[in-house]
């Protein structure tokens, strides 16, 4: 019995051998390929079984100057980023994300305050590499790679009616084996229902367009030469045709010298005409195995597109945006580099270097990507830099901007909250050099925008989101105790700095959940005069705000959102979020008239307690006298008392209902009295 059961266990294991052995065969050339941008097999075979992300809680990450970065927790790379232009408030990210998904969105509708993942019905296992837009009229689009087996043969695309909250189940798009793009009409012309998608399928482009908003979609072109990732799609005016110039970037040559080639159509991508080829970039970072690399990360001279479809001065101007080493050779450093065509994509402008950082030959800028505003023509470019890292192992996201048409551009600001490394061997990407995300995103709205990409600050992938320009929002940490028979107390919120935000800030709140008996209020107020106002215009500032129970509010701990918007809802949004404690009206008692010759503050009693403790003290002079609790972190969470009392003795009868058991403490306040005293609450 003991060999009968040896060698099925031998079988087992061999028959394993076996499958495994084939299993890795069937994605032989999965990794080996460099000019295939695909996630490494090793990650997508690790983790393809994983759970399907479903709604994350952000985790707002808030630096000592008070400015805001969100991590949206689908935890990996190539994040793309879209605003609704019909609604602002709207807009949707797309990271890749483990499982057969291949590519999860998250959404808001109310300017970010608040994100959900809906995931679409693929019909099919996916691959990644995330592409998104939305519509003229405000429909949004969602584009993933297509598995069948083990091999990658196109893209499917879903559509959403509701904002990306919501979707139609997704189509075939395009067919291809690796990086995709997509595009959307976005004006009112004679092409509004058409959206675009390029395709690296082998040596060529394939050209892949929808005329009846993502309903089906049909291959209208190869393009050639492109044999490297990172042909991309996007649609500028012909003149006064809205929409009428359809542009396509190709990719091919090597990967240290490619060569770009620039193809445009004026009947709505119907055909295509090549319009120029041009040969700028050069390596980004070292040649590793094949592959382009900064600090072991791999990365790509990809050439990002864009068209002014403003009615502005530079409308029709045509944007190409790309990362190239100065000097030219692997080995050195990369430099993010603008050029423009006036004249359809047929020439191009000298190149402009985006980043502004001295001496920059000794720093590392790369991962571009770019949006021109359709409302305003503002050209955007954020990337990866290493600027304030003297040994360029650790990387900030930076961004720029330009309202001259790509000829000059501000000085550059900082984004991301805090440095991360660069080579995050603990992410788990996989390959050499590291799979860290091909690409980051950014998209805007009327000069605003929203920036996204992956960062690997705490050793593992964060899938970030941040707003250009942007305030930063201080508040107090914690908000004290409020009784249900009735009380108001006023706080302060500010804006201590901005970054380039120049509009107004509005202010609201919520609770994320109201007492079922009486309300809690907030009132935000002019700190100087006390009239009513929601709103700064000048920065830095502050406003006050009251905080109101009603009488007969149910106790309890509840959570109080202090909301800071931009105009009518839009980005930037930042949240600060309290736990207000209603406790019973009980008020301090005198217990004797007669004057103290000392300060004092005693014991407890009951102590240990459970859950209501007398607190005596003393008082020896008219003055300020203030009684707070403290939990075992410092952090306050209850407010005694605050304000004058005479001489005498006092006991307050403090009722931790809505608390926790543990360690407390309590301390007195009065002149130049002070004293703490440890008490236990045991439930």
């Amino acid at each position: 019995m003991k060999n009968f059961t040896r060698t099925v266990l031998v079988m087992l294991v061999i028959g394993a051998g076996v499958m495994l052995f084939q299993a890795q065969n069937s994605w032989v050339g999965w990794d080996d390929d460099p000019n295939i941008d695909r996630v490494p097999y090793e990650y997508f075979i690790r983790n393809q079984n994983k759970a399907v992300v479903t709604d994350p809680q952000p985790l707002v990450i808030t630096s000592a100057d008070y400015y805001d970065n969100i991590d949206l927790l689908v935890q990996l790379a190539e994040g793309h980023a879209s605003i609704n232009p019909m609604n602002p408030t709207n807009g949707f990210v797309a990271f890749n994300s483990s499982g057969s998904l291949g590519a999860s969105p998250v959404s808001t509708t109310n300017g970010g305050l608040t994100w959900v993942v809906a995931n679409p019905v693929w019909g099919g296992s996916m691959a990644g590499d995330p592409c998104t837009a939305y519509d003229s009229v405000g429909n949004a689009y969602f584009e993933n790679m297509l598995l069948s087996g083990s091999s990658i043969i196109g893209t499917k695309v879903a559509k959403s009616t509701t904002g990306s909250i919501s979707w139609i189940p997704a189509v075939q798009a395009n067919s291809g084996n690796d990086k995709n793009w997509i595009a959307a009409d976005q004006t009112g012309g004679p092409y509004r229902t058409h959206i675009y998608s390029a395709m690296t399928n082998g040596s060529s482009c394939n050209v892949a367009r929808s005329t009846d908003q993502g309903a089906s979609w049909n291959i209208v072109t190869a393009l050639a030469p492109h044999n490297l990732p990172g042909a991309m799609p996007c649609v500028g005016p012909n003149g006064s045709v809205q929409g009428g110039s359809v542009y396509v970037v190709t990719n091919a040559g090597s990967s240290f010298s490619p060569v770009y080639t620039f193809f445009r159509s004026t009947d709505g991508g119907a055909t295509f005409n090549q319009q120029s080829q041009v040969a700028f970039a050069n390596c980004v970072g070292d040649n590793v195995g094949g592959r382009n690399s900064v600090q072991n990360m791999r990365t790509r001279p990809y050439p990002f597109i864009s068209a002014d479809n403003s009615y502005g001065t530079y409308r029709g101007r045509l944007y190409l945006i790309y990362a190239s080493n100065t000097p030219v050779g692997c080995g050195n450093k990369p430099d993010i580099f603008c050029r423009y065509s006036t004249d359809f994509g047929v020439n191009w402008s000298a190149e402009i270097k985006v980043n502004d950082d001295a001496n920059s030959e000794n720093n590392n800028q790369w991962h571009p990507a770019m949006w021109c505003d359709k409302q305003t023509g503002r050209l955007w470019v954020q990337w990866m830099d290493t600027r304030n890292t003297p040994t360029s192992d650790s990387a900030e996201i930076y961004a720029s901007y330009s309202d001259d048409g790509g000829a000059t551009f501000i000085p550059n600001v900082k984004i991301s909250n805090a440095k991360f490394k660069i080579n995050c061997i603990t992410c788990g990407g996989a390959g050499t050099p590291l799979y860290l995300g091909d690409y980051n995103g950014i998209s805007s709205y009327n000069n605003q925008a929203m920036l996204c990409w992956a960062d690997f600050r705490y050793g593992n992938f964060l899938s970030t989101v941040a707003y250009f320009p942007d305030f930063a929002l201080k508040s107090r940490t914690t908000i004290d105790s409020l009784a249900s028979a009735g009380q108001t107390k006023e706080y302060y919120v500010s804006i201590p700095s901005v970054k380039l935000y120049n509009r107004t800030v509005k202010f609201s709140y919520s609770l994320n959940t109201a007492p079922s008996q009486g309300s809690i209020t907030v009132q935000f107020l002019n700190r100087n005069t006390n009239q009513l106002q929601d709103s700064l215009t000048t920065f830095p500032d502050s406003l006050k705000f009251r905080v109101t129970t009603a009488p007969g509010t149910s106790t309890g701990n509840f959570l109080l959102n202090i909301n800071a918007t931009g105009p009518g809802g839009m980005m930037p949004t930042h949240r600060r979020t309290y736990t207000v404690r209603v406790h019973n009206p009980i008020g301090i008692t005198p217990i004797s008239s007669e004057i103290p010759q000392k300060f004092s503050l005693e014991q407890n009693y009951p102590n240990p307690f459970n859950p209501v403790t007398n607190i005596k003290f003393d008082i020896a002079k008219t003055g300020i006298v203030k009684l707070v609790v403290y939990d075992i972190t410092g952090r306050q969470v209850a407010e005694l008392h605050n304000g004058d009392l005479a001489p005498g003795s006092y006991k307050y009868d403090f009722d931790a209902t809505g608390l926790a058991s543990g360690i407390y403490f309590y301390k007195l306040e009065a002149s130049k009295f002070t004293s703490i005293k440890k008490m236990i609450l045991v439930k």
